[in-house]
């Protein structure tokens, strides 16, 4: 399983995380796209397609974690 991490820091540079989304989606079926940062939402994150957002970093490498581990599913 191939994972890819996005971070935001500016509500200016959110946008271009859809275009990445998609662009990896696209090119790379079942990818896993993992999403964060101060400006970054659960509800944005999917808006943009992406598979799980984590408010911090810490929280995206528990998840990774524990999906490695069968004690969670892809989320989408």
């Amino acid at each position: 399983m191939a994972v890819v991490g996005l971070s935001a820091l500016l509500t200016t540079t959110m946008e271009n995380m859809r275009k990445i989304v998609a662009d990896i989606k696209a090119k790379y079926n079942g990818t896993m796209i993992l999403v964060g940062g101060a400006p970054v939402t659960q509800e944005y994150c999917k808006k943009i397609g992406a598979d799980f957002y984590s408010p911090d970093p810490q929280g995206a490498v528990n998840y990774l974690n524990q999906l490695l581990v069968g004690k969670v599913r892809k989320m989408s």
